[in-house]
């Protein structure tokens, strides 16, 4: 919320100052390199194919999954610019992401239910490629799209389970693909940016080891909401 808040005030003191003071640094789209960090929330979940037999693991009537809020902190940015209109940008983040996976089964003739937390902490090295609108005073548009690898520090992929409290087993690499846009806003002494993107997984992060919470299901894709503030100078 804080940072809507702040893209707000910052969105308003660029229209007024444009309006006293004319074009804010006239040449900055037209420099080869830009540098600078970008800080965001995430809302996470998976792309989930359920066993078609799902019902059939331990009396389980429903799966439902629960999006929970994240944090990213990418430092630095690292932007090739070769026209002004197109950037390469390599931003290599940490990310921390939490989704809950609520099950209801049938025991003893009673309806339960029984929760299991992901909480992956993501080391992220994203390509993507940026395609700007040409510069409207102190503003402008853009769309966004590329590639990712992360790799996720706290995999418990390799920890022994305990029967009784399983854990819900995720590789530790990760690729998706990344698609977004979003507005620049040209300050007198650095672009500002407001972004949001989202992400999905190609490959399948689910470890089937039939335990009662990967058992019902059949694969896990990763699905992530970027929502992100920009600073480059």
């Amino acid at each position: 919320m804080k940072y809507w808040v702040v893209s707000l005030i910052v969105f308003f003191g660029t229209s007024v100052h444009a309006q006293k003071f004319g074009k804010n640094i006239p040449s900055f789209e037209h420099r080869k390199w830009h540098f600078g960090s970008m800080f965001g929330t995430t809302s996470t979940s998976y792309n989930v194919v359920f066993k078609k037999n799902m019902t059939d693991f331990d009396s389980i009537h429903h799966i439902q999954l629960q999006s929970r809020p994240g944090m990213s902190i990418q430092i630095p940015i690292i932007s090739y610019n070769p026209v002004s209109t197109f950037h390469v940008r390599f931003i290599p983040s940490i990310s921390f992401h939490e989704t809950n996976f609520v099950y209801q089964y049938v025991e003893n003739g009673k309806y339960r239910t029984r929760t299991h937390r992901t909480e992956p902490v993501n080391l992220n090295a994203p390509l993507l490629f940026k395609l700007s609108s040409k510069r409207i005073n102190n503003f402008a548009a853009f769309a966004l799209a590329g590639f990712c690898y992360s790799y996720n520090v706290s995999s418990q992929a390799d920890v022994n389970q305990n029967v009784s409290d399983p854990v819900i087993k995720l590789k530790r690499s990760d690729y998706n693909y990344q698609v977004g846009g979003g507005f620049d806003f040209y300050l007198p002494y650095f672009k500002f940016g407001f972004e949001i993107k989202t992400s999905r997984g190609i490959n399948n992060l689910l470890i089937q080891d039939d335990t009662f919470f990967s058992a019902p299901l059949e694969s896990l894709k990763s699905r992530v909401w970027w929502f992100s503030i920009t600073f480059e100078g």
